[in-house]
C-alpha cells in the first residue's frame, strides 16, 4: 500500500438519469484533476426519485450506470466505487441496491448488494420502505485486496448503523472502509458523522463516506457532509452541504501508528 489522496463525491441527484451523470463525471473531473486515485460517488447517484419511477427505468439505470462506470475509470485511469444503483432481480419486480468496485481498465473488482434495507419512519413524517423495491443482499460484504489502495471493504449507507458488518471487514483485513449514501437530512444532523466516526475508531480503519445532499425530490432531502476520516476518528475532509468533493490522503504510515497506539483489535475476547 503506498500513500495516495482519495476523494468522496457529494451530489445532488434527482430524477433524470442522464442529468445525474453529467453532474458525477464533472465531480470525478475535479477530483481526478486534484490528484484522487481512488474516487467514490453516493448511494443512488445516478438516480433519485419515486420508487415506481426507479422500478420502471431499473434496466436503463443499470445498464448506463455500470457502462458509465467503467469509460469513467479507463478515461481518468483510476480506481471507482460506483456508490450504488438498482440492478434488477429476475422474476420479483424489484432491484438490488448495488455497489461496485471499478479499476482503470474498466474491470469489476467487487460487488456487493446492500443487505440492510431502510425501513424506517423518520420523526420528520416521512416514511421510508426501501424493501418495498428492493430485494435485500444476502451475503455479507467483501475486501478487495489491493498492492496500491489497501484492502477496500464495501457497504452502504443503513449499514452504518450496524457495527457486525464493519467488524467483519475489520477481520478480513480491512484499511479503508467506503460507505456510499444518501443518508435523510433530519437523521443525518444528529447520527451521520458519530456513526462514522465511530466504525473508524473501532477498527482502525479509513472510511470513506461520499453523500447525497439537498433536496433530490418532492420531500426527500439529504443530510450531506461527504467525509474521509482517518484510523483515529479524524475528520480529514467534509464536503459540507453542496455538491462538490471531500479530498484527502490514505495513508499507510497513519495506519500502522494508529494500530500500534490503540491496539484494540488485538485485544477482542468475542
Amino acid at each position: 500500500m503506498k500513500p495516495y489522496l482519495a476523494a468522496a463525491i457529494q451530489m445532488t441527484s434527482v430524477s433524470n438519469l442522464h442529468k445525474n451523470l453529467v453532474q458525477a463525471e464533472e465531480l470525478i473531473d475535479l477530483a481526478v484533476r486534484r490528484g484522487a486515485e481512488l474516487v467514490g460517488l453516493p448511494e443512488n447517484f445516478s438516480f433519485m426519485g419515486a420508487e415506481q419511477d426507479k422500478l420502471a427505468q431499473a434496466e436503463e439505470i443499470c445498464r448506463e450506470s455500470t457502462q458509465f462506470l467503467k469509460k469513467m475509470a479507463q478515461r481518468y485511469q483510476v480506481t471507482i466505487l460506483g456508490g450504488s444503483f438498482p440492478v434488477p432481480v429476475d422474476n420479483t419486480g424489484k432491484v438490488y441496491n448495488t455497489t461496485i468496485l471499478i479499476d482503470p481498465s474498466g474491470e469489476e473488482l467487487s460487488r456487493y448488494y446492500k443487505v440492510h434495507l431502510f425501513d424506517v419512519n423518520v420523526p420528520d413524517g416521512n416514511t421510508y420502505r426501501e424493501s418495498s423495491t428492493v430485494v435485500a443482499g444476502e451475503e455479507l460484504p467483501s475486501v478487495y485486496f489491493s498492492e496500491n489502495l489497501g484492502n477496500i471493504g464495501l457497504s452502504v449507507c443503513y449499514d452504518v448503523r450496524f457495527p457486525e458488518l464493519y467488524r467483519y471487514l475489520s477481520e478480513k483485513g480491512a484499511d479503508v472502509m467506503f460507505v456510499p449514501a444518501a443518508f435523510t437530512a433530519f437523521t443525518g444532523k444528529d447520527h451521520w458523522q458519530v456513526l462514522l466516526q465511530a466504525r473508524a475508531i473501532e477498527n482502525t480503519a479509513y472510511v470513506i463516506a461520499p453523500a447525497q445532499t439537498g433536496n433530490n425530490y418532492d420531500r426527500r432531502y439529504t443530510h450531506g457532509h461527504a467525509v474521509i476520516i482517518d484510523p483515529w476518528g479524524m475528520i480529514l475532509a467534509d464536503a459540507g452541504e453542496e455538491p462538490g468533493i471531500a479530498i484527502a490522503e490514505i495513508k499507510p504510515s497513519r495506519l500502522q501508528q494508529v494500530r500500534r497506539q490503540m491496539p484494540s483489535l488485538e485485544h477482542r475476547v468475542f
